[in-house]
């Protein structure tokens, strides 16, 4: 029978007190006496430590392959343990194994990278309080937020204090410098006080690769150089900035750490909402800051510590809103940040004022907003809206074919079919000057009348134009107003408020 060590204990104790070997066992709950014996015979103790075992206990079946095994695990690590069994199986020593033996040899293999095969390990840091606050930016989309019933695909750009783990963050659309820059003078804003370094990754928003201008760059831990508008903003606030080293990502670790318990708690919230819609930006938004507050509250402690070191904020921040002054191209396009934007055409040749902010972009013409648009993601997009090149297209209708933009002539899915259905019915240049014209009545009229009537005559099946397109898109008269009867004021009432009210007085 095994016995435990507070039952051998138990036993020879009661032996060292006079007891038999079969009291002694009865009382340690022992089932005889030879466990007993066998203990005061000199038995290893259950409390001794085993000794590791140094030897086999049965044939290494592997023994004649490995050495041809371990040299080609060393000269490609990532090869995996089912691999080079087929490749033995089938080249090397074919019908020497069978597959059952396949575990043992992934385990054998295992055994020989723990041994042989180093890895990288987390170093953890030690967290000054108030010395660094850590930014980062984060995808929200897996929370399936949506707007007025919109999907609301967007970033979270996080803000974090090591030390005390305080956080905060803003809504955006990329993780571009405006909105790397707004994140944290929003948090420090909030916060109040300001941290001695600010980190980063080495992301395109602080840092960007060296290039023949870049010889009095500032140079980060990565090796790039930091983007000048980015150090302007932590000058402002005098602000040390520092990224990780490339290839460390877990020297921002804190900050990445967070973002997903953020988002863990932001699905318990969002559950406890009972729905994942807002009316507009500004709801959302003031539900993150709840949440926000919310768990900040349980920080406090530590965050008292960082706050007694730190700085206040001094300086309002920085506008993060970039001004352009593009040149409107002879396409009556303008090309900001990497993108393509249409303008009204009549701005030809002429330089516009474009101010870029995280989600939209205002183009100004003398002292005069012309448009306000929504700001791109990426490079190499383009924004064309119809009405503006309409009437040329409609001089000129064999440029829509072939038209770089024609894809942003679609406004709706439906608009593209009745292109397709025009096309398919009519010659090239019928089906485009068709089409185009339909554009027309788009433009002068509502969208989404004449989106409504094309649904209507895609449905029938049958032939029809820009003209039966017209008449179902015309608006409805509006009824007539009931005829409603003009009050006559009496102007004797204002008399009556200007004489002197009498007043009588009742003797005692």
């Amino acid at each position: 029978m095994t016995a435990t060590s507070a039952q051998v204990r138990i036993a020879l104790n009661e032996r060292m007190k006079g007891r038999t070997q079969t009291q002694a066992a009865a009382k340690a709950g022992l089932q005889d006496r030879g466990t007993v014996a066998r203990y005061e015979r000199g038995a290893r103790p259950p409390w001794e430590a085993k000794p590791p075992r140094d030897y086999r206990t049965r044939p290494d079946a592997f023994e004649k392959d490995w050495s041809k095994v371990e040299g080609m695990l060393e000269e490609a690590p990532s090869l995996e343990a089912k691999a080079v069994f087929d490749w033995l199986c089938e080249e090397e020593s074919p019908g020497r194994y069978q597959e059952g033996q396949l575990r043992t040899f992934q385990r054998r293999v295992g055994v020989w990278r723990a041994l042989n095969a180093p890895k990288d390990v987390e170093l953890p840091q030690d967290r000054e309080p108030g010395e660094a606050m850590q930014t980062d930016g984060t995808s929200m989309n897996e929370l399936g937020i949506t707007l007025g019933g919109e999907v609301f695909d967007h970033l979270l750009i996080h803000s974090v204090l090591p030390y005390s783990n305080w956080e905060w963050g803003t809504v955006a659309q990329s993780e571009s410098l405006m909105a790397v820059t707004h994140g944290f003078q929003t948090a420090v804003a909030t916060l109040g006080f300001l941290p001695t370094v600010h980190q980063t990754d080495s992301s395109t928003a602080a840092t960007h690769t060296l290039g023949s201008k870049d010889e009095d760059a500032t140079l980060s831990e990565s090796g790039r150089a930091y983007n000048r508008d980015y150090l302007a903003a932590l000058e402002h606030h005098g602000v040390t900035p520092r990224t990780t080293h490339l290839g460390s990502s877990d020297e921002n670790g804190d900050v990445e750490a967070i973002n997903g318990a953020l988002k863990r708690a932001l699905k318990q919230h969002l559950l406890l909402r009972g729905s994942r819609d807002f009316e507009h930006l500004e709801a959302y938004e003031a539900f993150l800051e709840d949440v926000f507050h919310r768990r900040n509250r349980l920080r406090q402690v530590r965050l008292d510590k960082e706050l007694a070191v730190m700085r206040p904020v001094s300086k309002p921040p920085l506008s993060t809103r970039r001004e352009l002054r593009p040149r409107v191209s002879r396409e009556g396009t303008v090309r900001i940040l990497n993108n393509t934007y249409s303008v009204p055409s009549g701005l030809k040749g002429r330089t516009v004022i474009a101010q870029v902010d995280e989600w939209a972009i205002e183009i100004h013409y003398a002292c005069q907003l012309v448009q306000r648009i929504p700001r791109l993601v990426g490079e190499g997009h383009a924004h064309v809206q119809y009405r503006h090149v309409l009437p040329t297209l409609l001089k000129k209708p064999g440029g829509f074919r072939r038209y770089r933009y024609r894809e942003q002539l679609f406004p709706s899915a439906v608009f593209r079919q009745a292109w397709q259905d025009l096309d398919a019915r009519l010659t090239p240049r019928s089906a485009d000057l068709t089409y185009l014209r339909i554009l027309k009545l788009a433009a002068d009229g509502l969208e989404c009348d004449v989106h409504a009537a094309l649904e209507i005559v895609i449905e029938d099946g049958g032939a029809w134009d820009e003209t039966t397109v017209a008449d179902l898109a015309q608006p409805r008269p509006l009824a007539e107003a009931p005829p409603l009867e003009q009050p006559v004021a009496d102007l004797l009432a204002y008399d009556a408020l200007l004489q002197p009210a009498e007043v009588h007085y009742e003797l005692a």
